[in-house]
């Protein structure tokens, strides 16, 4: 079953996201107003060393007033593919340049009300090239073993769903 756009308007728009209204016709033949967020993409990347620890940074979010780790991200820019975003991401976020990235996963994460994919990469190794640039997004960069990061889901560590769907993904990858 397939609904189908017949009009969509922006009500309201930044360069990351654009709010929108739709004139959408469900399977039945009923046509609704729908409202959606078409939003820019997301890249991320599991960093971890030889020893299996993950690289990892201590973030306030304010929306929310939360304290949780999550991976290296950001919104992948235009004309910009997302496996270079991960990586530009995770130097300015962390300071560590990560080796080979590879696709880990990609997830939407609210399709129903939001056009944003979400990328995960995996990268084994990664080389310090020096302190964040992007000074305004954590509180502490840390490598943390990867074997401690169910605990910290489940205590609520870590909560963020691109940082939650690339680690259960490189957790299962574990041997």
């Amino acid at each position: 079953m397939r609904w189908r756009i017949h009009e969509e308007q922006e009500v309201w728009a930044n360069p990351w996201l654009s709010v929108r209204r739709l004139d959408v016709e469900q399977p039945d033949g009923q046509r609704v107003d729908y409202h959606a967020v078409r939003l820019a993409d997301v890249a991320a990347a599991v960093v971890t060393d030889p020893e299996d620890r993950v690289l990892l940074m201590w973030r306030h979010r304010f929306l929310t007033d939360t304290w949780a780790w999550e991976l290296p991200m950001g919104i992948v820019e235009a004309g910009e593919a997302p496996i270079d975003a991960a990586a530009r991401e995770v130097e300015e976020e962390t300071g560590w340049r990560p080796g080979p990235l590879t696709h880990l996963i990609r997830s939407q994460p609210g399709a129903g009300i939001m056009d944003a994919v979400h990328h995960v990469f995996r990268a084994t190794t990664a080389t310090r090239i020096g302190a964040p640039t992007e000074r305004n997004e954590s509180d502490r960069i840390e490598w943390i073993p990867l074997t401690d990061v169910p605990a910290m889901i489940a205590n609520g560590e870590i909560v963020s769903g691109i940082t939650l769907v690339g680690l259960q993904q490189a957790l299962l990858q574990l041997p």
